[in-house]
């Protein structure tokens, strides 16, 4: 529809790891950020954290073309970005999903996303976790395990009771490979946008933008 400051754009995470150009990708999306500070916004996802970009290829890339040094000062970098975004209070984004700890009604969960500590190195499991990590599943109830072997799993239910508790309109993630570029769950509560065409050269996939009006 246009670029910054015309239009706001947000970023659901993993910047790097996702080809040859990783570096460019990354410095690309933090100019446009330095330069358009109040229309440009990126998410953490679960490969902007030094265990995991170490092992798929930004490591690599940084150590062949400049250095170390450089590999480390993208991660501290990374340890500074918000895990979590609200759009007119209504659509709620994160590059994984949704934690057993935002479903308690006694907890304000606006607070507790705004309240969250940077820099953060992610965890084992827990809230930063979840939201970088969960993926829905259509075989899960409540929560469950994930078969990624990290964090969890959570179904149908969940997601209409965390969207009834805290009167949002949407969920919207990442994190999957889906065949369309985009993909719903829990009649269309929650969306999947992978933005990434061709997955690493190994997948048919289309990308896709979700585009979100006033209205």
């Amino acid at each position: 529809r246009g670029y910054p400051p015309q239009e706001n754009y947000l970023f659901l995470g993993d910047y790097v790891d996702r080809g040859k150009r990783s570096l460019e990708t990354i410095c690309l999306l933090f100019a446009y950020k330095v330069k358009y500070p109040e229309n440009f916004f990126l998410l953490r996802g679960n490969h902007e954290s030094p265990s995991i970009c170490r092992i798929y290829g930004f490591y690599d890339e940084c150590k062949s073309r400049y250095s170390i040094k450089t590999w480390k000062t993208f991660c501290d970098v990374f340890n500074y970005m918000p895990a979590c975004a609200l759009i007119a209070d209504k659509v709620i984004c994160m590059h994984g999903g949704l934690s057993q700890d935002m479903m308690d009604a006694n907890v304000d969960l606006r607070n507790k996303i705004n309240a969250m500590q940077r820099p953060a190195d992610i965890p084992d499991q827990g809230f930063l976790c979840d939201l970088l990590w969960s993926d829905p599943s259509e075989n899960t109830v409540g929560f469950g395990p994930n078969d990624r072997g990290v964090s969890v799993s959570f179904g149908v239910d969940t997601v209409n009771q965390f969207l009834k508790l805290h009167d949002f309109d949407l969920i919207v993630r990442a994190h999957q490979v889906v065949e369309d570029g985009y993909e719903f769950f829990a009649q269309r509560g929650l969306v999947t946008i992978f933005s990434a065409p061709n997955y690493c050269g190994e997948f048919d996939n289309a990308a896709s933008v979700l585009h979100i009006d006033a209205e």
